[in-house]
């Protein structure tokens, strides 16, 4: 008999629906192409093979038909497809720390308004934000056939339309610049940040990935959950992308309430806090975060003073 306990995990965030065990009995109906991809483990569980990429998008469109009211989703070949329950994570701890702001009260609603740099393909933090807390979202890429990808998801997804609005970086090497505009006003920005340096080290990483999944030596890259250049790798890696980013945040102080990024290596936060610290931001955060037996993390900055932060209105009259 399969084990159909759905035993908790308790690292995942506790507004996080994916808490518990898949209940393939439930996702299966939803996505009867899941069902191939499903076998019992030796521990007598029901699982999919995490380093088959089909699998992982089959369990990913499961997921969102399922969980986040999204019947309609795809993305192209070899772009990132990401794992759910680490993303609504960090869109949960986000809107905690938005609460903190907001006298204990998590800020809801479309006038509370998001910016996703590097929406990839998939749209994925602003479908999770817009169906837990009804939050706007911007959208931004370097890549014009993300954006349209995602332009596909919402036009067929009528619930996003008025939720989600996309724009393409014209400039790869700014981050900010063109994007947020005068009169714009953000609650938050959230970004999944390019973790490596080169393509060869990106190479190398999902080869490491890939034998720890299947517990094998493959000389052959699986990217099991896929990803473009932009996506996995650009000069100056993580902490180069992070650093551009924070000194192109300091000519937005009085637009943005959090800035907020994702950061894989805890090696890097030392040269994060200083940097943040170089430029004067008034108030920075490390929130940790693990799935699993993996820990992450995102930093967040702002540089409102404890008087602009309270007089901050995320919900406008």
């Amino acid at each position: 008999m399969k084990n159909k306990i759905n035993s908790e995990k308790t690292t995942l965030h506790p507004r996080n629906p994916h808490r518990f065990r898949y209940n393939f009995e439930k996702l299966i109906p939803n996505f009867p192409e899941l069902e191939q991809f499903v076998f019992t483990n030796e521990h007598n569980s029901e699982t999919i093979d995490f380093a088959n990429p089909d699998a992982v998008k089959a369990l990913n469109k499961a997921l969102l038909i399922s969980d986040y009211d999204i019947p309609h989703w795809d993305i192209p070949t070899h772009y990132l497809c990401p794992p759910i329950p680490g993303r609504a994570d960090y869109i949960h701890y986000l809107a905690d720390l938005l609460s903190n702001s907001n006298d204990g009260i998590i800020p809801d609603g479309e006038q509370v308004i998001g910016l996703d740099i590097g929406i990839g393909a998939n749209c994925i933090y602003p479908i999770i934000g817009n169906h837990a807390y009804n939050w706007s979202f911007v959208g931004t890429d370097i890549d014009e056939k993300a954006i349209q990808n995602c332009k596909k998801i919402i036009s067929e997804n009528p619930k996003l339309i008025d939720a989600i609005s996309l724009q393409l970086q014209v400039e790869p090497r700014f981050i900010f610049k063109n994007i947020i505009l005068p009169e714009d006003k953000f609650a938050f920005t959230i970004c999944n940040p390019p973790f490596h340096a080169s393509q060869d080290e990106a190479t190398k990483q999902s080869l490491r990935k890939v034998n720890n999944l299947e517990d094998r030596k493959s000389t052959k890259p699986l990217l099991n959950f896929g990803g473009q250049n932009a996506e996995l790798w650009c000069s100056g890696g993580e902490i180069g992308f992070i650093t551009q980013m924070i000194y192109e945040s300091v000519k937005y102080p009085l637009q943005v309430f959090w800035f907020t990024t994702l950061v894989s290596k805890k090696d890097n936060l030392k040269s994060i806090y200083k940097t943040l610290n170089k430029v004067g931001a008034v108030e920075i955060k490390t929130i940790e975060m693990a799935q699993g037996q993996k820990t992450s993390r995102f930093v967040a900055w702002t540089f409102l003073s404890e008087k602009q932060q309270k007089e901050w209105k995320f919900n406008i009259d």
